[in-house]
C-alpha cells in the first residue's frame, strides 16, 4: 500500500465514523452499552492513540531510526498487519487494557464536536506527514506499537486506518444494531 493509498483509506475511515455521528441525534454520543466505553469514546480513544503518531511523525527520521531502530524484514501488506491484529486482540482477550484505554474520559454529548474535529484535524496533520514519507522510509524506519511491538511505519501507518475501521465495525455491530 502505498503512502498516498493509506491517507485516502484514513480519510475514507474517517468520513465513515464521522457519517455514523451525523446520522444519530447528539445522545448517541453518550450511549454506553453495560462494561463498555460511551460511543464518544471511541472517537476519544482514535484521538489518543493518533497523538502519539503524530509525534513521532514529526521527529527527524535519525532520532527514530536512533531511539527505535531499523527492520530488517520487509513490511508487511494491509491484510496481514490486520490479521496480526486481530489475533493479538483475540489473545489479549476481551476488554484490552492499553495505555490508551486507562482513564478514559467520560465526555457529554455537547463536546461531541470538539472531538471530532480534533480527530479529523490530527488526521490531516498524520497525512501531510504520511505523504512525504519515501519507500524506504516507510519500510525502515520502526515504530513502537503498545500491542504488536516495533513495525515499520508503513505498517504503523496502515494499522492506524484499520484502527478507525475497528472502531466503526464495534459501532456499527454494537451500537447500531439495526446497521450489522
Amino acid at each position: 500500500m502505498t503512502n498516498l493509498q493509506i491517507a485516502d483509506l484514513l480519510r475514507e475511515n474517517e468520513s465513515k465514523l464521522k457519517a455514523i455521528f451525523d446520522s444519530q441525534e447528539s445522545k448517541f454520543w453518550e450511549v454506553k452499552p453495560k462494561d463498555k466505553w460511551s460511543a464518544g469514546q471511541h472517537v476519544i480513544h482514535l484521538v489518543q492513540s493518533s497523538e502519539p503518531l503524530l509525534k513521532a511523525l514529526k521527529l527527524p527520521n535519525f532520532l527514530l531510526k536512533w531511539r527505535y531502530g531499523t527492520s530488517n524484514r520487509p513490511s508487511r501488506t494491509y491484510q496481514e498487519v490486520v490479521q496480526r491484529y486481530q489475533e493479538k486482540l483475540q489473545a489479549a482477550g476481551p476488554g484490552v487494557i492499553g495505555p490508551f484505554s486507562r482513564n478514559m474520559p467520560d465526555s457529554p454529548s455537547s463536546e461531541s464536536e470538539k472531538w471530532l474535529d480534533k480527530l479529523v484535524s490530527l488526521n490531516e496533520k498524520v497525512n501531510q506527514h504520511t505523504l512525504k514519507l519515501n519507500d524506504k522510509a516507510l519500510d525502515t524506519i520502526l515504530l513502537p506499537h503498545p500491542l504488536m511491538g516495533r513495525m515499520t511505519l508503513r505498517e504503523i501507518l496502515m494499522w492506524n486506518t484499520y484502527h478507525t475501521e475497528h472502531h466503526i465495525n464495534i459501532l456499527n455491530q454494537k451500537y447500531l444494531p439495526n446497521h450489522a
